[in-house]
Formats: structure tokens, sequence, C-alpha cells
């Protein structure tokens, strides 16, 4: 079995980075077996079979046919498969239910056919003028991708193991030790929230426009709230994360491919309503995106960072981000890549929860090959994460990136830290 794939990280060839897309979600699919494949391991998600559809109709749909007009492939599939789910609660999933659905051969032809129209636009839109639709489109369907990679996987880690096969790679990462308790002090200064339109060759509507916001200076945990420092506080009364399993008198920690001992040093996966009980406990809150920002990117002498260790590529020296492992690390593990205040692991390792609910910046304007893409989400029910997780692919990394969850969502790799 064919382990994870890691992408180069120089240059950008629209074609290239499309088969290296869909090679990665062919070995995705075949790390379940037959049974898992047809199963709905969350109950607010389709099925894992929907997911193989909706990847290459999703790239058709947004590519070929509603950007270059290039006539449908199957036009049934195509509304099967256009469009996911994301139901506020159990019933509401259940009415988006479907009693049957195509055999996996099937899905597997309408996946070949649609990459073949696909890679042959890629090839179009590779000279066509920066900024135009051709390449919003093309840059549209080359990250919507690989983020289904990461939100297959929370549905995967749903899967009993005996139904998954577990890579080369795929071993828990071992535990290590718990880092200091420090406050980090960061000063009174600017952030910049987005990006400018013409900054980037590429950025989902929400990124837009750049905003500058001045914060109020504050003090931040330099690592994130540890296995170990959450279990304190389920002994003094406090949820369960989503990720711990009891076994008798014993916690432990669900990974993708086994189950492990508590990984004391580990950061703790928890929803955002856990994250905001825990700090609460703490005398603490959590930071908001603005904060976050300053954390990340700011600097003591008042200049920006671009990412938070500098103008260095995104790689494994600053980071668990680009698959290279499927769970999380003891935190603190690349100290490289802490930003100038020396704060740890703002980028990899996790998500981090924010308190800032997520909506439209100054100037959102729905991007016009996916305008339901943010504005359905703008409801004060989603709130903003920043960062990435283990399973984040570098083409993701940037500074104006946000991403966003419901509060209690149970399944996201996500971490958080304590504002005092």
């Amino acid at each position: 079995m064919r382990d994870v794939l890691n992408p180069p990280s120089t240059g950008i060839d629209f074609t290239d980075w499309y088969r290296r897309n869909r090679e990665r979600s062919t070995m995705l699919f075949d790390v379940v077996d037959a049974q898992a494949y047809a199963s709905r391991p969350i109950p607010l998600r389709h099925p894992i079979l929907f997911y193989e559809g909706h990847l290459p109709a999703f790239s058709f749909i947004t590519l070929a046919r509603d950007t270059m007009g290039i006539k449908s492939v199957d036009p049934e599939l195509e509304r099967l498969f256009q469009r996911g789910i994301d139901p506020a609660d159990a019933k509401a999933a259940a009415a988006a239910s479907r009693s049957s659905w195509p055999e996996r051969d099937e899905i597997i032809a309408f996946g070949k056919a649609c990459d073949e129209v696909v890679i042959d636009c890629l090839r179009q839109a590779q000279s066509a003028p920066a900024g135009s639709r051709e390449v919003q489109a093309a840059y549209t369907i080359l990250e919507h991708e690989p983020m289904h990679h990461e939100t297959l996987l929370y549905i995967f880690h749903r899967v009993p193991l005996e139904h998954k096969r577990k890579p080369s790679n795929g071993a828990a990462p071992a535990d290590g030790a718990q880092p200091p308790h420090d406050l980090v002090r960061v000063a009174a200064g600017t952030a910049t929230l987005g990006a400018k339109r013409d900054g980037i060759p590429f950025g989902w509507d929400n990124e837009f426009e750049e905003q500058r916001i001045d914060v109020p200076a504050f003090s931040v945990d330099a690592h994130s709230v540890t296995n170990a420092d959450y279990l304190e506080f389920v002994k003094a009364g406090g949820p369960p994360p989503p990720f711990w399993v009891q076994r008798g008198d014993e916690w432990r920690v669900l990974g993708m491919f086994e189950e492990v001992p508590l990984r004391r040093s580990w950061p703790v996966y928890t929803t955002r309503d856990q994250a905001i009980a825990y700090a609460t406990w703490k005398n603490a809150r959590l930071m908001t995106e603005a904060e976050y920002q300053r954390a990340a990117f700011g600097t003591p002498g008042g200049e920006e960072r671009a990412l938070p260790w500098g103008d260095a590529a995104p790689s494994g020296k600053f980071g668990a981000f680009d698959w290279q492992t499927w769970d999380p690390e003891p935190v603190g593990s690349h100290p490289d890549g802490a930003s100038a205040w020396g704060v740890h692991d703002l980028i990899g390792n996790g998500w981090e929860w924010t308190a800032t609910p997520f909506g439209p910046l100054p100037g959102f304007t729905p991007m016009v090959t996916y305008p339901q893409y943010s504005a359905d989400f703008f409801d004060d029910l989603h709130f903003v994460v920043k960062g990435g997780s283990p399973v984040t692919s570098r083409e993701l990394i940037r500074r104006s990136l946000r991403n966003w969850y419901r509060s209690a969502y149970p399944y996201v790799y996500a971490k958080f830290r304590c504002v005092r």
C-alpha cells in the first residue's frame, strides 16, 4: 500500500498538482475496507463513498462545466455528488440521507471520466491570464481536494480500527516530555487579517479584503494545552474530549490506526465549547483571530512575517503539517517554527480555536467560481480556526487562510491555548 505523498514545494504546475491530489485521494479511499466504505461513521456527514464521487464531480463542475462550458459527463451523478452537507444536528442530517448510492465501480468510472476532461481544462487554464475566471477555478479545485483529504480523515477517525489498513507511517507518535507552562507577553501592535486581492496568487473569498486591526497587549501560553493539562480539568469534573477513550480507570487516546495510552505531551483536541470551559476554569480565555495573527506573524520590531518562522517555505522543519504523521506530535517538537515572540505550534499539530465568529472581512465579495463557499456559514454558529493540523497540505499554509467549524463540532483536529 502506498504511503502518503509529500508534494514538492516549488513551482505551480496545475496538472501535476491535480494528479498528486487524485493519487492521494485514491490512497485514502483504499485505507478503508468495503464495509467501512459504504458506512456513515459521522451521522452529520454523508457516507464515505459520497466523497469519492464528490471530489472529481466538484472539479469537473467548477472548472470544466461552469467555467469553460464543457458539456456534462453524467448530469445525474453530477447532481448527486455536487455538494456535501453541514447540518446542525442528527435530525437535519437524517433529512439529507439517501436510501441507495451507486456502486464503487460506477463512482470510480465517473471520477476517471471527470479527470480526463479536467486535466485538459487545467492545461488551458495554465496559460490563462492571472486573475481570470479560469485561473480562479483552477486554484479552487486544486485547494478544494486537499481540504477534503483532511475532512475525510475526521470521518475515517471514527471508522472501527479493524476496518482500516494501516500504512507504514501510520504509527502514533510516541509521548514526550511535558513542556514548560510559560506565558509569553505579546506587545500591543497591529495585526493584518486577510490579504490584498492582488497580493497573493489565490485566496478564498473570506480572505479578502485585507484588514489592519490594533491589538492591545496580551499574555498567551507559549505551548498548546496538552492532554496532561486537560486531564486535571477532567479530574475536576470537566467534560472528556472527543478523542479520549476510558478503559476502566485509564484514559486512552484514539489515534487514526490504534488506540494508545494517553499521550500526555500531545495537544488535546477538543470542541471549542470544551476549550472555553477549560480556559474559564483557568481564569483565562481563548485568543481572538486578531490576537492569533499578532502572536503568529507579528514581531517586537513592528513588522509582520509571512509565516511564524519567517519567509522560508513551509516544511517539516517548522511544524507538524503536510502529512508527516497521521496523529499529533508532542507539543513544541518543532522549535524552529516558533513565532518571533516564542509561541510554538501556531501552524501545525492541530488547528487553533479562536473566540472569533466566522464572518466576512470588509469588502467581502463571493467568489465567482464558488459563491456559496463562505457566505453560507456567516451565521454566528461557526467560529474561526487558524493554523493547520498534521494532515493540512502545505499548499494551504498561508497567513491569510481562515478555516471555521461549529463550536460543538467534536471531530476536528483542533487544539487551543489560553490568554490571560
